[in-house]
């Protein structure tokens, strides 16, 4: 197990639209001091709300839009050269809303990070809330986890849940999970800026301190 380190990592962050969560990683890094600094935010589309605001907080912006690309390959290369101008030591996926090529995953292995709106293995791809809603559950919430090549898959570093109340609608209970997500992703991020998150051999997340990993909502939230 590391010790925990004091080196500042910097911390690239993807959006696609108007980044709540990247927003909540930003005020979260400068309020807490994380040893850590938020080095770009960059979008996959030139309108996400995100970006304006990230400018506003004086943060490297970019944006590239997948259309003008003439392939899902191009379109990573030419992320990964953005990203690569900020020498990240992580690369944060926050409501990033494209699908990644295994050879992009792959270069960022064990560097690559994002969230997911379902209690993972459940749910993947969209529509998780309606998914949730249609299955019946009780409990839904979100993961934190290290990407694979496979879709909504990988390592998880730590969830949150909410329950299922009767008459939720998919857009009540995403309202609920994004409260959620805005304690456990802040909290994870800030587990790797400090050098407190490895992965196992078996491809499992240990975290330096044992800190509880599961992030619970309540309605006094």
């Amino acid at each position: 197990m590391p010790e925990t380190s004091t080196t500042t990592r910097r911390i690239v962050i993807l959006i696609s639209g108007r980044g709540s969560n990247m927003q909540a990683l930003v005020e979260a890094c400068r309020q807490q001091g994380w040893p850590a600094s938020i080095a770009a935010v960059i979008a996959s589309r030139p309108d996400a709300a995100g970006l304006e605001w990230a400018a506003a907080q004086g943060i490297a912006t970019a944006a590239l839009y997948h259309k003008d690309y003439a392939s899902r390959e191009a379109f990573d290369a030419a992320l990964a050269a953005e990203i690569d101008l900020h020498a990240p030591d992580y690369v944060i996926l926050a409501g990033f809303m494209r699908v990644l090529t295994p050879g992009f995953v792959n270069r960022y292995s064990g560097r690559l990070v994002n969230i997911h709106p379902s209690l993972l293995p459940a749910f993947p791809g969209l529509h998780t809330h309606a998914q949730a809603l249609a299955t019946g559950v009780r409990v839904h919430g979100c993961t934190v986890h290290f990407v694979t090549p496979v879709l909504d898959h990988g390592p998880i570093i730590a969830q949150g849940c909410v329950p299922v109340l009767a008459g939720d609608t998919p857009e009540m209970l995403a309202e609920r999970v994004l409260e959620v997500e805005h304690q456990a992703f802040p909290t994870a991020v800030r587990w790797l800026a400090e050098g407190r998150v490895t992965l196992t051999n078996d491809h499992r997340v240990d975290v330096q301190g044992d800190p509880d990993r599961l992030f619970t909502w309540s309605a006094a939230a």
